[in-house]
């Protein structure tokens, strides 16, 4: 079900992405476009069948924010809209559902790619669109060697702390790339950690999320604990996170992060 949303999803936002596009300047300053509104409502459509509630990006920003719940999905139709106005291919679309606030499967799939990801209870899995179908399926698994460590940020555009954290943790190596692709990176064993500093939704976060812990990773929020979604006092976002392949990575990163939280 998820899948075949994100299919039908990326075919109108390739259907965009083919010709010049206008972007509008939301509340919160942020862009979206027409491939963001377009992809949302066929999402929306698909997922109709189950009768589950919806939390996706484009519908909180209209005002329209369901009950969620203990069993909905979450949306957001077209991640990196800025990547995807500068036309670099590093934007994806996110779905995944929650239980009770945990994101147990998600998909997430790269349009200007065919690069497509999914994870959930039985296992992750990658592969390419070729169509309406899926080719080259390969299970994912994170790579839980510590060093060489490869980290997926930047150290020139990152937060102020990221360069002390790299250095600290002795990375290795850094991998910049947009959208929801930094967690398939570290599901598919590409790096072992995804430190974020900056703000983020919990629609941003949800898909890949699932898809890392299917694949042996976790993603942990500062308090230590699995991130979990549903927030609405928090107006959706999350706080600083950690992503890493493994527990004991993810909690080594995370105890030099709140060391910048004090300071």
């Amino acid at each position: 079900m998820m899948n075949r949303a994100a299919i039908a999803a990326a075919e109108v936002i390739l259907e965009v992405y083919r010709r010049p596009v206008v972007a509008m300047e939301k509340a919160d300053g942020s862009p979206v476009t027409e491939a963001d509104q377009r992809a949302e409502t066929i999402i929306l459509e698909y997922l109709a069948e189950t009768g589950l509630p919806v939390l996706a990006e484009e519908s909180v920003a209209a005002g329209r924010i369901p009950e969620l719940g203990a069993r909905y999905f979450v949306v957001d139709p077209l991640d990196g809209t800025k990547e995807f106005l500068k036309r670099n291919g590093e934007f994806t679309v996110n779905i995944a559902y929650c239980e009770d606030g945990h994101p147990v499967s998600g998909v997430v799939l790269a349009p200007a790619t065919g690069e497509i990801y999914w994870g959930g209870p039985d296992g992750a899995f990658a592969g390419r669109l070729a169509g309406d179908a899926i080719e080259g399926v390969a299970p994912l698994q994170v790579a839980e060697a510590e060093h060489p460590l490869r980290i997926v940020a930047s150290r020139s555009h990152g937060h102020a702390a990221l360069a002390e954290l790299c250095d600290t943790l002795e990375v290795a190596e850094d991998v910049s790339v947009g959208s929801s692709l930094k967690f398939c990176l570290l599901a598919k064993g590409d790096a072992q950690l995804y430190p974020r500093f900056t703000p983020t939704s919990e629609w941003d976060t949800a898909a890949g999320q699932a898809v890392l812990q299917a694949a042996g990773g976790v993603v942990l929020g500062m308090d230590g604990l699995p991130l979990t979604c549903g927030h609405r006092d928090d107006k959706f976002l999350n706080a600083w996170f950690v992503a890493a392949a493994s527990q004991k990575l993810a909690l080594r990163a995370l105890a030099e992060m709140l060391r910048f939280v004090d300071a």
